[in-house]
């Protein structure tokens, strides 16, 4: 597969505003893009061409930009590819007619990885990115050596006598939506697009909003549209249980490093969404296989927000569990 890579803001004109906000990343950094069969999956890329590679995956609704604060903070050595996911950032949409799943973002991760000729690399995952990580790593354990979990437990399980009526709720949506004339997006101004953003992820700092605005809206006529695929709003249908859940985390052979906020998915989500019962189970499961789980002051958004609370971890976890593993090149 090509790999094609330009710089960064070649083809898409933002605001001073998100200029200001991205002039911390470093210049070395590479818009690339991978071809798909319905498009491209884009991203970008830090680091050395030949450095250990790190695969970064975004959480739902977000972008590649949510490691923009961290991977600067992160080894020099490695070779950080983040992406957006299908139907995120300035990625191509799936087909019309089909579906956001894991299992579909898990091929992707294959497709990305084939594309940039990877047989083994470490994935760092936030939220839902954590849960496409887990699941890619359970599948592929030989490709995988370590795996780094930002504020997700790497699986969303769902009651079992829940799981028909989510699945067909997901289908409903869909198939609704196809029914519907076609929708022009909504256009904004900047000023109220960020005003959207923030009150949908009220943790988000100033900083953070501006950051994912930056590959999270396009210009339209008149103003700015977001990117992101209305579809991926729909409830996902590809539901396991808890039970299912622990046999294919046991299935993986990855070193793996949970790092959680205080104030994050597991403390903000209700008890409908993600009983505390799936959340313990779960990491018992890691505890078990002798992982390491750490909790940090922070929120969902914590490694963005505030990458110097998450980045020493995160380093010093590459270091002992991934750099050791290698004789130098």
């Amino acid at each position: 597969m090509f790999v094609n890579l330009f710089f960064t803001f070649r083809d898409i004109k933002y605001r001073s505003t998100v200029a200001e906000m991205s002039s911390t990343v470093k210049p070395e950094v590479s818009e690339l893009s991978i071809p798909v069969p319905w498009g491209e999956i884009r991203g970008r890329a830090w680091g050395p061409e030949h450095g250990r590679p790190v695969l970064c995956l975004h959480g739902w609704a977000d972008n590649c930009g949510t490691f923009n604060t961290l991977i600067p903070l992160l080894p020099k050595e490695c070779r950080y590819v983040a992406v957006d996911l299908a139907g995120h950032g300035l990625s191509s949409h799936r087909p019309a007619g089909v579906l956001y799943t894991f299992p579909a973002n898990v091929a992707d991760v294959r497709r990305i990885v084939d594309g940039l000729q990877w047989t083994t690399f470490t994935i760092i995952g936030h939220s839902m990115g954590g849960n496409i990580a887990a699941l890619f790593s359970a599948l592929y354990p030989e490709m995988v050596d370590a795996l780094i979990l930002l504020d997700a437990y790497g699986f969303l399980p769902t009651d079992q006598k829940e799981i028909p009526k989510v699945m067909r709720q997901g289908m409903d949506e869909m198939l609704q939506y196809e029914k519907k004339a076609e929708e022009k997006k909504r256009v904004y101004t900047y000023e109220k697009a960020a005003e959207r953003l923030k009150a949908a992820n009220p943790t988000l700092s100033e900083r953070s909003v501006h950051t994912l605005l930056e590959r999270g809206l396009v210009q339209g006529e008149g103003g700015f549209v977001f990117s992101r695929d209305l579809r991926i709003n729909f409830k996902n249908i590809v539901r396991i249980s808890l039970e299912q859940s622990l046999e294919i985390q046991s299935r993986i052979q990855a070193f793996v490093l949970v790092v959680l906020g205080d104030k994050g998915f597991g403390a903000t989500t209700g008890p409908e969404l993600y009983p505390r019962r799936f959340a313990s189970k779960l990491l018992q499961g890691y505890h078990d296989r002798n992982h390491t789980v750490v909790t940090v002051a922070g929120d969902h958004h914590v490694h963005l927000n505030d990458p110097e609370v998450v980045a020493p971890l995160v380093s010093d976890f590459l270091r002992t569990k991934v750099f050791s593993q290698h004789l130098p090149a």
